[in-house]
C-alpha cells in the first residue's frame, strides 16, 4: 500500500531541526560561549577597582562559567551544576556580575533540553538551590529572588517543553515507519500470492490431470502439458515482476500497484485457463469502465476466488457476476463445489481480498452459497468525483 499523505507527512523532518544540523554541533556550543566569554571579561575588567585583588578569582570564575556554556549540550546537568557553583561563589566571594547569569540562565535551557526525560527533572530543584545561594546575604527585596527564580524555572521549562515535542515527534516517525513497513510486508504478501500463488495452483491441478489421463488420453495430456508450460513461463514473469517490487525497480502506478498488473478485461483469458484446467466459468459483466484501483481488485477477487473452487471446492462450474449498481460495484463469485468445510477459517487468499476491499473503503463476504457451493461477494463503493 502506497503512504497516505497523512501518513507521509508525520515523516517528514521538521524544517527547523533540517537547518539547525547544517550548523556543526562544537561551533553551536562555542559560539554563545564565546560571545559570553568576551561580554564577562570586559565587565569584569571594567570593574576592576571595585574587585580588587579578587580579580584572579573573578577569571577563573569566568573561565569555568565559559567552559560550562560550551558543555551545555554534551553534559547539560554537570554543566549547569558547574555554573550554578561558579557563580554563586562570584556572587558571594567576588561581586555580582550583570553579564555571568546569563551563562547561567543558558545552562537551565540546556538542562531542561538535553538533560533527557529522567535526569532533566533535576533541573528545577538546580535553579532553587542556585537562586538562594546567589542571592544569600543580599540585601534585595524579596520579588527580587522570586522574580529570578520564576524566569529561570520558566526558561528550564521551554528547554524541557522542547525536548518533549521533539521526542514525541521522534516517536511518531518511529510509529509511521513501524505502519509503513507493516503495510508493505501485507502488500507483497498479497502480490506474492495473487501473482504466483494462482499459476502455481493452476499448474498442480494441471499436472495431476495430466498424470491420471497420459494412459488414457495421451493427446489430452499433451494439451495439459503444454498449457502448464505456458502457465510456468508466466508465472516466471510474475516473479520477475515481484522480485523487481520487492527491490524497487518495477514500474508503479500513482496508487503503488505495478503496471502491469492486469484488470477485468483479462477476465476472459483467465477463465478460459480455468476451463483447461476442468473449472467451467460462466461470467457476466455489466459495468462502465472502472477506476483502475476497482479494476485491480475485482480481477483478483475474481482469480483468488476461481483458484480456490479449483483447488479446494471441487467445482466443476462457477458464475463470475461484476455489475455497477446505483452507488457500488458489485463483484460476486459462486461455484456449485462442497462449500466451506464446519469451523473453516479464512486463509491467505480470503484475508487478501478483505484488505483490498478495506483499501477500497468496501466490504468483503464469503460462505455457504444461497443454492450451496461457496460464494464470494466483494462491494466496492463508488467513487466520489473530484
Amino acid at each position: 500500500m502506497p503512504p497516505t499523505a497523512a501518513t507521509a507527512s508525520r515523516l517528514r523532518l521538521p524544517v527547523l531541526a533540517r537547518v539547525s544540523g547544517l550548523v556543526p554541533a562544537p561551533l553551536a556550543d562555542a559560539a554563545p560561549a564565546a560571545v559570553l566569554c568576551v561580554a564577562m571579561l570586559v565587565e569584569r575588567f571594567g570593574a576592576a577597582a571595585r574587585i580588587g585583588g579578587r580579580m584572579p578569582l573573578a577569571l577563573a570564575l569566568t573561565v569555568l562559567l565559559t567552559a560550562a556554556a560550551a558543555a551545555r549540550r554534551r553534559a547539560p546537568l554537570a554543566a549547569y551544576l558547574l555554573a550554578t557553583l561558579a557563580l554563586t561563589v562570584e556572587a558571594q566571594a567576588v561581586a555580582p556580575s550583570p553579564i555571568s547569569p546569563y551563562a547561567n540562565l543558558l545552562g537551565a535551557y540546556a538542562a531542561g533540553r538535553y538533560g533527557g526525560r529522567g535526569r532533566a527533572w533535576w533541573g528545577p530543584p538546580l535553579v532553587v538551590v542556585g537562586v538562594v545561594g546567589y542571592f544569600a546575604g543580599q540585601d534585595v527585596e524579596v520579588v527580587m529572588p522570586v522574580g529570578v527564580l520564576a524566569v529561570w524555572l520558566a526558561v528550564w521549562a521551554f528547554g524541557w517543553a522542547g525536548a518533549y515535542r521533539l521526542a514525541e515527534q521522534a516517536a511518531e516517525r518511529r510509529r509511521a515507519r513501524a505502519e509503513l513497513l507493516a503495510e508493505e510486508r501485507s502488500r507483497i504478501a498479497r502480490e506474492v500470492h495473487d501473482l504466483v500463488g494462482h499459476s502455481l495452483n493452476l499448474m498442480l491441478v494441471q499436472a495431476g490431470a495430466a498424470r491420471r489421463l497420459i494412459d488414457r488420453t495421451p493427446e489430452r495430456s499433451r494439451d495439459l502439458l503444454v498449457e502448464i508450460e505456458r502457465t510456468g513461463t508466466e508465472a516466471l514473469g510474475e516473479l520477475d515482476r515481484v522480485l523487481g517490487l520487492l527491490r524497487g525497480t518495477a514500474p508503479r502506478l500513482r496508487d503503488g500497484a505495478p503496471d502491469s498488473e492486469p484488470g477485468i478485461a483479462e477476465l476472459p483469458r483467465l477463465t478460459e485457463r480455468m476451463a483447461q484446467a476442468g473449472l467451467a466459468v460462466a461470467l457476466h459483466r455489466d459495468t462502465p469502465p472502472l477506476p483502475p484501483e476497482q479494476d485491480r481488485c475485482a480481477y483478483r477477487v475474481v482469480q483468488e476466488a476461481l483458484t480456490n473452487a479449483l483447488r479446494h471446492s471441487g467445482a466443476g462450474h462457477a458464475t463470475v457476476r461484476i455489475v455497477r449498481r446505483a452507488d457500488a460495484t458489485l463483484v460476486e463469485v459462486a461455484d456449485d463445489g462442497s462449500g466451506p468445510p464446519p469451523g473453516h477459517r479464512p486463509g491467505r487468499g480470503l484475508t487478501g481480498i478483505a484488505e483490498r476491499a478495506a483499501r477500497l473503503n468496501g466490504t468483503a463476504q464469503h460462505g455457504l452459497g444461497p443454492n450451496g457451493g461457496f460464494l464470494v461477494r466483494v462491494v466496492l463503493p463508488v467513487a466520489e468525483e473530484r
